[in-house]
Order: structure tokens, then sequence, then C-alpha cells
């Protein structure tokens, strides 16, 4: 600090004393304020005018700039208009001297540039106040420029973080959509379809297939609660449970006296939900259709706590079928119940999860199942398999209106039946 009887002057200079500029064309006049200002402890440079004063700026690198109005060359405002146009690493307080008291001359010292005035003669109180004052002000200035680079700093770091999160994400998406190899599979002359589309890197949706014993096969549409790496975890999880590689882990199937089996859907559903509800800490949850197909046609499904499945008879006709069913990984010990159906050549059945019914349209209302079916039922019946996906998912996304994105993970799987 700068020390006396009535003002402390912030350190501005780590320590080091403030550097104050001295522009005047008078000498006794630059004399007397130099004065002064050693007296209170600055460090003082001189200069007759404006040109010299640029000059100094540039090696001297002021802290104050104390100037004349009227000079030769350059008046003060034109000196200070000058000053301000210099590239300088931090600010610099401006003080114009002058005998004019009109509110124009303030008016042209302020449009320049200028922080403060003093009037001629100089009085040693009002001077060491305006500098007082103008310290305050530089210190503030410093402070918000230390903390203004603590953020660009900290920003940068935050990108640095961000940069590598973002590659690690894509690196994840490229994991969860291998737990999808294939989209499409025959299983005798039946053929089921899948379509995964995240809303963001990753997602808690997943649609897969597997076979069973004697022609049957199995197909399901899930969704795990939330959004995210925490949902995409557990939605890697629960796909290690229905995996199509390895059957003896896989809970839909079981050997009885050597013999692969399919289990019933809803005993799949039980062994699942205890699978999750043991798991220590973990508080999500998912929804599940799940679909064991016969080579007859006749399929047996859960509905556990999932969205419908929309059958589409070869006729056109198109319905909803199930009738719910509590979710995955809420209760322990909760039971499912099993629905049946049987298709015809040619019928097709769609599981789907919530991110096609609950998508919010153009005008702000939600798709729903009625507007699925209708959806659906416009898409030419010569688009088939993986085609008829991709074209229900372009079709809903130009409904959402121009440049918006779906808020939800979705997830689809479609069998079309056909006799073997």
């Amino acid at each position: 600090m700068f020390q006396n009887a009535a003002f402390a002057f912030p350190d501005l200079r780590g320590g080091h004393s403030c550097r104050v500029l001295v522009v005047d064309d008078s000498r006794a006049q630059r004399r007397i304020l130099t004065l002064m200002l050693q007296r209170w402890g600055f460090h003082v440079a001189e200069a007759e005018d404006a040109e010299a004063g640029l000059d100094l700026c540039e090696t001297f690198q002021p802290d104050f700039i104390i100037s004349d109005w009227m000079m030769p060359g350059l008046s003060g405002p034109e000196f200070c208009a000058a000053f301000r146009a210099t590239q300088r690493d931090r600010y610099g307080y401006f003080i114009l001297l002058t005998s004019k008291s009109e509110k124009a001359a303030v008016t042209t010292g302020l449009e320049s540039g200028a922080d403060d005035f003093l009037t001629k003669p100089v009085n040693g109180d009002e001077l060491r106040a305006r500098i007082n004052a103008g310290a305050r002000i530089l210190s503030m200035e410093q402070e918000l420029r230390a903390k203004n680079a603590m953020i660009v700093d900290t920003l940068s770091q935050l990108q640095t973080i961000h940069a590598a999160i973002d590659k690690d994400l894509q690196q994840a998406r490229i994991l969860q959509e291998s737990l999808m190899p294939i989209r499409s599979a025959r299983f005798g002359a039946s053929r089921v379809s899948l379509l995964l589309r995240s809303c963001g890197h990753v997602g808690g949706d997943l649609a897969g297939m597997f076979s069973g014993p004697a022609g049957e096969f199995g197909l399901f549409s899930l969704d795990v609660s939330g959004h995210g790496i925490t949902s995409a975890m557990m939605t890697a999880r629960v796909a290690g449970y229905l995996t199509p590689d390895h059957p003896e882990e896989n809970l839909a199937l079981t050997r009885t006296d050597g013999e692969l089996e399919c289990l019933p859907p809803r005993q799949l559903a039980a062994r699942l939900n205890q699978r999750i509800v043991a798991q220590k800490g973990v508080t999500e949850y998912l929804t599940l259709a799940y679909a064991h197909v016969q080579p007859s046609g006749r399929i047996r499904f859960v509905q556990a706590g999932h969205p419908p499945p929309l059958l589409l008879r070869h006729s056109g006709h198109a319905e909803f079928v199930g009738s719910g069913g509590l979710p995955i990984g809420l209760i322990e010990g909760a039971e499912f119940e099993d629905h049946e159906v049987t298709l015809m050549p040619g019928d097709r059945l769609l599981l789907y999860t919530d991110g096609f019914t609950e998508a919010v349209l153009r005008d702000g209302s939600m798709l729903d199942t009625d507007g699925l079916r209708t959806l659906v039922q416009s898409i030419s019946p010569k688009i088939t398999g993986p085609d008829f996906l991709d074209e229900l998912y372009e079709r809903l996304k130009a409904m959402l209106g121009d440049g918006s994105e779906f808020d939800d993970d979705l997830s689809a799987a479609l069998l079309e039946y056909a006799d073997a």
C-alpha cells in the first residue's frame, strides 16, 4: 500500500510503485505535479506534449495519466483518444486538467475516454482524492482481469476434459452399437429386424433377438430408466442376460435333462427382475417387451411396464396387444403375466419403446399409440425389414418440425412372420 496521512493507495503492481505520466507543455506545472506525486510514493515520468507522451506510454506503461487540456499539437482529449486506441494489457486511468467549466468541454473529454477531471490550479488534496478513487477502480479492474484469466484457464481445462469425455462417449457409442451386431436375421422363413437410435452419445434403449431350440426364437425391446452413461451401462448388463452368443448365460433359456428350452416369458421377466433387484446401490429399472416365437406362429410375450406391442395383420388391420405389467427392477418378488397371440403368414409384430409414442410433434402434442398405429399403416407394405423401421423413424422425425430432435432414445424390433 502507498500510505500518507489521509489516504492508502491500493497495491496495483505487487509492492512496486504505481506509475504516473504527467503531460503538460508547462514545465513548472509538470514539476509541481511530479513533486507531489513522488512525495506520495509514485513513480513519475514527464512529457511536454501528447506525441512525447504516447511514445512514453509504450515503454513506461503508466497506471495513471494526468494531462493538460490545451497543448501544442494534440489536445488533451485527442491525446486521450489516441491513448485509448493503443494496445495495453491493463487499463490506464486518464485525468484531464482544464480551466474550462463548460458542460460541452466535459462532454468532449468523456467522449474521448477520460475518466476524471481536475481544474487548474490543482489542489493537492483534491489530486490525492482523485488518484485514490482511480486506484480503487484500477484495483477492481485488475481483480476482474485476474478472475477472467482464471475463468479462461478453467474453461480451457473444461474444454480439454470435455473433449476427452466426448471421445470416450463416442467409443462407448460404438461399444453399445456392438450390442446389436446385426440389424436383421432370418429364423426359418421369418425375419426379425432391429432399430436403435440414441438421443445422446449413448442411451438406455436396446432391441435384440436370439435363437432357441427347434426353430424357436426370441425378440425383445427394452428401455432402462433415465438417459446417458448410467442407463447405457445398465443396458449393457441386461444385454448380457439376453445374449444370443452364449445360450448358457441367457436368462430366457434353460436346460432340462440336457436339452435347451425356452422359458415362458413371465419366467424370464421374473429371473431378470431378481437379478436387478439384487444389485446393491442400483436405482435404475427397466421396461421390457419380450416375445417367444414358435415356428407355428404361436407367440407368448410378456409386457413388463412396456408400451403394448402392435400387431399388424396381413389384411391391413392393426391392433395393440397385451395388458401392461410391472417394470423390472422395482419390486422384489414381482410377478409377471404371459400373453398369447397367433400369427398368420404375412402378419407382423412390432415391439417399440416409448420414445416413439411420447415423441413431441410440431403442434406440441405427443404421437401416442393411436398416432403410431396411423403412422405405421401409412407405410407401404412393400417396404420391409430394416427399411420399414428406418422409414418409420424418418417419418416420425419429419413430424417433429424443422431442426427438432428426439428427447428420448428409440428402439424397436419387427417380426415379419412367414410359415416355414
